[in-house]
């Protein structure tokens, strides 16, 4: 592991999830039981996951960007007996009083023990005992509650995973996203980390120090999402050309839909090395490489017809060409639950299987265009926003009488947030107000970049918000000016 805040050789990273694994157990900790953590890219990230792989332990990531209440809710729903928090992240780590264990990483937090302390007098030798272990990540829904999506061990999809990607002998992951996202955690770390190939850690983005720690590192394979390949495309073409990137052998991308230009001019860019991938946090769709997506630009794969279709509501097949649901297969040890929350999980299935209301269509080839999203999700440089918990928040706010967030297409970003307001009668607000009122409440990437008054949103009889017909209408009044 390679980090900013320091390295770690591949048998300093295996002794320390050893220590880790014997000093969670001696506190209490059985396999099952849950495992949080809250920090930036750090090598003990990197070892809490190892820890909690070979202890039967279910890990769960949380946003540090989030503020210590919307952190707390997490740790507490996924009922974490451990929590793992970085000092750097102070303002989004909460209390966890009832948590046993709380370990401070990078410094010092109040009520948590420091995590060179706790291991230093664990043995670092082998578990003789291991047991595989989950990890349960966070999405939301529109209901704007985070629900942590429970799936059981399942080696094989872990190996299916790992033979995607055709690690050899000298080869190196750049990570170039937060841990705590989905696809930097499963594609960035866990699928190289398992082969035992080096990851190179980011702690933030950018276009410049990325260049510089590919040609540095000899990196070969990176996950980015569309912002970034933006943010680098912008570079002066000068200097993107002075670093040397001939290392590079696979470029992953996904989580939000990437332009067609901009997808052509990195193909251009670096060559045919670029996949793209159609997933959720829930479960694997399709993918695409360079050479089949230059033959259908769009497209984000060729699906298995066993495992994926476009179909109605009820889950049933569409004719070719047909616009619906895209439902994705998820049986046995694929099958997932949200935590908690059994209305949820039935709502989301037919059968085996599943949709995230994305909508899409294939073509006479087999093909998979996605022609629209999540009715109401919102993707900003690839982070999934909700709106449902921004229109809580202005709700609460006592000259607002509805809300609406919708996203706004951005070339930078793909979507920003803009808030659509109802004041109550004779009551007055400014966009500032408003805008500064979200900020106190919501974590940063959540908040509107604008707001947009209006005499009255668009819902019907039953009290449903149109959605669709509000994005429509102020989608073509233009993007939001910086």
């Amino acid at each position: 592991v390679i980090a900013p805040s320091g390295d770690r050789t591949r048998r300093e990273v295996d002794a320390n999830a050893n220590r880790l694994v014997r000093l969670l157990r001696r506190r209490g900790l059985q396999a099952g039981d849950g495992v949080a953590i809250l920090c930036t890219n750090r090598a003990e990230f990197v070892e809490t996951y190892a820890a909690c792989t070979r202890a039967g332990f279910r890990l769960t990531t949380v946003n540090f960007h989030l503020t210590a209440p919307e952190a707390a809710y997490i740790v507490e729903d996924c009922g974490a007996r451990a929590f793992v928090a970085g000092a750097g992240c102070a303002r989004a780590v909460p209390g966890a009083d009832g948590v046993e264990v709380r370990l401070a990483v990078g410094g010092d937090l109040p009520g948590f023990e420091r995590w060179e302390d706790a291991l230093a007098a664990e043995d670092g030798a082998p578990i003789d005992d291991p047991s595989l272990g989950t990890a349960m990540l966070y999405t939301s829904g529109t209901t704007g509650y985070p629900k942590g999506v429970d799936k059981p061990p399942d080696p094989d999809g872990l190996l299916l995973g790992v033979a995607a990607y055709a690690y050899g002998d000298g080869d190196v992951h750049l990570v170039t996203g937060p841990l705590y996202h989905a696809a930097p955690f499963q594609i960035g770390m866990v699928c190289p980390f398992t082969c035992g190939v080096p990851v190179v850690l980011m702690e933030r983005w950018d276009a410049r120090e990325a260049l510089r720690l590919i040609e540095q590192h000899r990196v070969t394979h990176a996950h980015l999402v569309p912002t970034m390949f933006h943010r680098l495309l912008a570079l002066p073409a000068a200097e993107r050309e002075a670093h040397d990137l001939s290392s590079l052998k696979a470029i992953v991308h996904g989580a939000a839909p990437c332009p067609v230009p901009v997808k052509q001019a990195v193909i251009g860019w670096l060559g045919p090395i670029v996949h793209e991938y159609y997933a959720a946090t829930e479960g694997a769709g399709c993918v695409v490489d360079s050479a089949t997506w230059l033959t259908k630009p769009g497209t984000v794969g060729r699906p298995d017809p066993r495992h994926l279709h476009v179909g109605d509501e009820s889950g049933a097949p569409l004719p070719v060409g047909d616009e619906g649901l895209v439902w994705i297969r998820a049986a046995g040890k694929q099958r997932f639950e949200y935590r908690g929350d059994e209305a949820k999980t039935a709502s989301a299935y037919r059968g085996e299987h599943f949709t995230l209301g994305d909508v899409g269509r294939l073509d006479e080839d087999g093909f998979l265009f996605l022609t629209d999203r999540s009715a109401n999700l919102i993707i900003s440089g690839g982070v999934n926003i909700y709106p449902a918990e921004i229109d809580a928040v202005l709700l609460t706010h006592p000259a607002v009488a509805d809300a609406g967030a919708i996203g706004i297409p951005d070339d930078e970003w793909g979507e920003t947030v803009l808030a659509v307001v109802e004041l109550e009668p004779g009551a007055t607000a400014s966009d500032a107000e408003l805008l500064a009122f979200c900020r106190e409440r919501l974590a940063g990437f959540k908040c509107p970049r604008a707001v947009a008054f209006v005499d009255r949103l668009p819902r019907d009889d039953n009290g449903k918000l149109y959605k669709r017909r509000l994005r429509d209408e102020h989608r073509e009044r233009g993007r939001i000016a910086p």
